[in-house]
């Protein structure tokens, strides 16, 4: 008798061991039953599962998947050659079809999001990959997307991390980038100068109708030099101021 409830024991153990399993918040259980699946998965919590091979689980995790996509090699449209490596942010919304739809999901979206990263950034050219990264993003996150969706997959989010350009191409860059600079102080300057001779140009018209404002004007620089005492100045004094003291010397006389 004390054997047989040994016996027992042992087995309703090992039932307990083989049927009971305990599922966290982000997991679901995918329930393979005499080899066809459950229509929903199971989860979280306490589940159970029937003895002897009937009941076979997968889990499946809901959290976000943060994928590294490694660096890869891409001639842009340009035939510039750069290394390129993203990040790919996704979660599995529908734990059956992840499971059913393919064989393993996270090796089958590491491979999709290497061949659409090469395949779009293959169709732009360098200077749209530098400045449009945002719209890139987008429309490869959107590919990707698209793809997964049969397999119960949402592709959230895609982020090219960085560009590897040959040191060639850097040093052409950043002599275009100089002479770009060079071009605008130039613009600048030219337009500096279009804007001051155009005001001169006017003030000249208008001392030109009163003569007597360059006279004042010639007084005002002698009275702004005149300020610094700690040097010699020469100071041309007009031939039409002197015209009033000459023309009266000669009334005089």
């Amino acid at each position: 008798m004390p054997e047989f409830g040994a016996i027992l024991l042992f087995i309703v153990l090992y039932f307990l061991f083989t049927c009971i399993r305990i599922l966290k918040e982000y997991e679901r259980g995918v329930i393979f039953r005499l080899g066809r699946v459950l229509p929903r998965p199971k989860g979280p919590g306490l589940i159970f599962l029937l003895p002897f091979g009937i009941d076979k689980m997968k889990k499946v995790g809901l959290r976000t998947i943060v994928l590294d996509v490694p660096s890869q090699d891409v001639i842009t449209k340009d035939n510039v050659s750069v290394k390129v490596n993203a990040v790919v942010y996704f979660r599995v919304v529908d734990p059956i079809k992840a499971i059913i739809e393919v064989q393993d999901y996270m090796y089958a979206t590491s491979q999709l999001s290497q061949t659409t990263l090469r395949s779009v950034l293959g169709q732009v050219e360098l200077d749209t990959l530098l400045s449009e990264r945002e719209h890139l993003n987008t429309k490869i996150q959107g590919i990707i997307d698209l793809h997964t969706d049969p397999w119960g997959i949402k592709v959230t989010m895609v982020e090219i991390k960085y560009v590897d350009l040959p040191q060639e191409m850097q040093r052409a860059m950043a002599k275009q980038a100089e002479a770009e600079r060079e071009k605008r102080a130039k613009i600048i300057h030219a337009e500096g100068e279009l804007k001051a001779s155009t005001q001169l140009m006017k003030a000249a018209e208008i001392m030109a109708a009163n003569p007597i404002t360059i006279q004042l004007r010639y007084l005002q620089t002698l009275t702004e030099i005149a300020a610094e005492k700690n040097s010699t100045i020469v100071f041309p004094l007009p031939l039409d101021l002197l015209e009033q003291f000459l023309g009266k010397a000669f009334k005089k006389k």
